[in-house]
C-alpha cells in the first residue's frame, strides 16, 4: 500500500527540480513553461530510521522499505480546464493519486521567469484551485444528465442519492468551495469514490524557498501567507529548497549527512514532506523482522491486525489466528529479541487488536 502523490504547480515554480531530487532522475527541468510534457512517475523508498535500526539488530539478507510514488506533470496555467496550455491533459494523470502536493514558489529570482510576471503564492494557489474546481464541475455536469431522469422517477434509491449529492457538490464548487472542505458522511464519500474528484484529495502546499532562506524563513512573507492559508483551510504545508534537495540527491549517504550537518539541518526537507503526506492521509507503518528479511509496510490508521496481515498476503487475513506483536520502542529498549521475550514484551493479539504505528508483527494463520 504505497502512497501516490501528484506534484502540481504553475510553470517554473520548482516542480521538476523537486521531482529530480525525489527520484534522483534527470527529467527535463528548464526555465520555460511546459518543460515537462509527459507525466514522469517515480517510485522512491521512504526513509525510516526504524528500518535501519532493525537491520542493525537482525542483520537480514534482505531489506525492503515502504514506497512513495510521485507523478510530476506539466505546469498548470490559468484556463487549463478549458484547454489553455496543455489543457486537461495533465489532470487525468493525477486523478488516480491519493494526494496532491502543490509546489508554490516563495523565492525571488530575476533569472527565473514567472508565468504571471511576479511572485504571489496566494494568487498562484487560487489559480490552481479554480482549475481543479472547474475540472470537477465538468465531471459532475457530464454525469448528472445520465441519472437525472431515474432520480426524478423516485423509484431508484441509489440514483436519487447520487443525483442529490452531485447537485449539492456542484453548487459548492460553483461557490468555489473544494469538496474536501465539505462535511460529507462516510456513505457519501463512498458514492463519489469512483469519480476521483481532484478537489476531494488532501492538499499539501510545498513552499519552495531559496537556499539562503531555508533555515531562516520567518521573514519570508510568501511562506507566512501560505502557512496562514493552510491553517485556515485545514491543509498542510512544508518548507523546502528544491535546489538544495537536488544537490543532496546527488551525494552519497555519508556526504549527504555531512552536508546536512554543515547546513545545520537534522534531516532532508523531503523527509518532512513524506511524513506530512503520510499523516495527512492517515497512514502508518508496521514492520516484519527476522534474519531473512526486514520490511516496512504501510497501513491505514485504525486498521485491525487481520487487515494488516492481509496487506502482506490475502491468505494471511483469511486464515488469521493471532499476531505475535512487540512495539519497535520496546524492542529497542530491550536491546534484542531474546531479551525482549525474557522481559515479557512480546504480546499475542487477536482479531480486534488495532495496529499501532511502529508495531512489529509475526502473524500466525491457518490455511
Amino acid at each position: 500500500m504505497g502512497l501516490t502523490a501528484g506534484i502540481v504547480g504553475l510553470p517554473n515554480v520548482g516542480k521538476s527540480t523537486l521531482f529530480n531530487a525525489i527520484t534522483k532522475s534527470k527529467v527535463l527541468a528548464a526555465n520555460y513553461p511546459f518543460a515537462t510534457i509527459d507525466p514522469n512517475v517515480g517510485v522512491v523508498e521512504v526513509p525510516d530510521k526504524r528500518v535501519d535500526a532493525l537491520v542493525e539488530m537482525y542483520q537480514p539478507k534482505k531489506t525492503i522499505y515502504t514506497t512513495f510514488e510521485f507523478t510530476d506533470v506539466a505546469g498548470l496555467v490559468k484556463g487549463a480546464s478549458k484547454g489553455e496550455g496543455l489543457g486537461n491533459q495533465f489532470l487525468s494523470h493525477i486523478r488516480s493519486c491519493d494526494a496532491i502536493c502543490q509546489v508554490v514558489r516563495c523565492f525571488e529570482d530575476d533569472n527565473v521567469v514567472h508565468v504571471e510576471g511576479s511572485i504571489n503564492p496566494l494568487r498562484d494557489i487560487e489559480t490552481i484551485k479554480l482549475e481543479l474546481i472547474f475540472a470537477d464541475i465538468d465531471v459532475i455536469e457530464k454525469r448528472i444528465p445520465k441519472i437525472k431522469k431515474r432520480a426524478e422517477l423516485r423509484t431508484d434509491k441509489e440514483a436519487i442519492e447520487e443525483y442529490e449529492l452531485l447537485s449539492r457538490l456542484n453548487q459548492a464548487l460553483m461557490d468555489e468551495i473544494p469538496i474536501r472542505a465539505l462535511p460529507l458522511a462516510e456513505s457519501e464519500w463512498k458514492i463519489i469514490k469512483n469519480f476521483s474528484f481532484l478537489t476531494a484529495k488532501p492538499m499539501l502546499y510545498v513552499c519552495n524557498v531559496s537556499e539562503e532562506e531555508l533555515l531562516d524563513y520567518d521573514g519570508n512573507i510568501h511562506v507566512l501567507a501560505v502557512s496562514e492559508l493552510a491553517l485556515k483551510e485545514g491543509a498542510r504545508n512544508c518548507i523546502i529548497s528544491a535546489k538544495i534537495e537536488q544537490e543532496l540527491s546527488e551525494l552519497s549517504d555519508e556526504d549527504k549527512q555531512m552536508f546536512l550537518e554543515d547546513m545545520g539541518m537534522k534531516e532532508s526537507g523531503l523527509v518532512d514532506l513524506i511524513n506530512k503526506s503520510y499523516d495527512m492521509l492517515g497512514l502508518q507503518t508496521f514492520f516484519t523482522a527476522g534474519e531473512k528479511e526486514v520490511r516496512a509496510w504501510t497501513f491505514k490508521k485504525g486498521s485491525k491486525a487481520p487487515e494488516c496481515a492481509g496487506i502482506i498476503h490475502t491468505d494471511f487475513q483469511k486464515g488469521f489466528i493471532r499476531a505475535e506483536t512487540i512495539h519497535f520502542d520496546d524492542l529497542m529498549r530491550a536491546g534484542s529479541e531474546s531479551k525482549a521475550k525474557e522481559m515479557g514484551r512480546f504480546r499475542l493479539e487477536g482479531k480486534e487488536y488495532i495496529a499501532q504505528d511502529g508495531d512489529i508483527f509475526h502473524f500466525r494463520f491457518n490455511l
